[in-house]
């Protein structure tokens, strides 16, 4: 693995555990300084240990949580480069039992908090002429989630509207918006939801036969905020094993 991130400054935000904490140990590896956001405090200290990155614990969802992030990581580093918004949040209520707060809670994650660590690191990249944006979608996004209920597939295809948005109002500042739309990723996430027997039930389904590995995800991530993928924008990158193709 090569210093591919060498000398930047990147803000994760879902780090404290699964897809977040593999794509902050791969920025990490390649060069750049990490600042990790999450819910999760102690497991987010425990990280930025090991990495010597900077915790910032806090709600993605809440506009003063994100913005003394980005704050942190500007005094900290001198800029931020890369935006890598892992947070979300998975929930299997079926429609007729859902109910309006929780609809509210899994779009706010995936959605609102995609929109404000957006708005709130993108400042800084302007003003370096200079940004990487890496939204997480997911294969939900793209049809309709195997797991998740109509408010996480809502979402996740929300999240694939607003980067293309993006991706466009921000291509003349130097900054690209892309996503990644993983499948079913062996996280703690997905162990702690899906039994073990409807695991093995659905990789059997799969062209390529397993789960994904948090860390597959992550290097799809790293060339997305690389040097390499400046004139990739507004792009989703299916992560899947072959569940989707389209």
């Amino acid at each position: 693995m090569g210093r591919d991130h060498d000398g930047r400054v990147a803000l994760v935000t879902g780090a404290a555990q699964g897809m977040g904490a593999a794509c902050a140990r791969r920025l990490a590896a390649g060069g750049a300084a990490v600042v990790l956001f999450d819910r999760q405090a102690a497991p987010l200290q425990r990280l930025a240990t090991e990495l010597d990155g900077l915790p910032c614990p806090g709600d993605v969802t809440s506009a003063a949580d994100v913005d003394r992030a980005v704050a942190a990581a500007v005094e900290r580093c001198g800029r931020l480069d890369i935006l890598v918004n892992a947070a979300g949040i998975m929930l299997r209520t079926r429609f007729f039992d859902l109910e309006e707060d929780e609809f509210d809670r899994v779009v706010a994650v995936s959605l609102k908090g995609s929109f404000l660590t957006s708005k709130a690191a993108a400042e800084p990249m302007r003003r370096n002429g200079y940004g990487r944006i890496v939204h997480f979608s997911s294969t939900a996004g793209r049809t309709v989630s195997t797991l998740g209920g109509c408010h996480y597939t809502a979402a996740k295809h929300a999240v694939l509207g607003l980067t293309r948005a993006l991706a466009k109002e921000l291509a003349p500042h130097g900054i690209t918006v892309n996503a990644v739309c993983p499948g079913l990723i062996d996280t703690e996430m997905v162990r702690g939801t899906v039994a073990p027997e409807r695991i093995a039930e659905y990789k059997e389904k799969f062209p390529v036969s397993r789960l994904g590995a948090p860390q597959e995800v992550a290097e799809a991530v790293a060339f997305l905020t690389g040097e390499h993928a400046g004139y990739v924008t507004g792009a989703p990158l299916d992560i899947n094993g072959g569940d989707f193709m389209g």
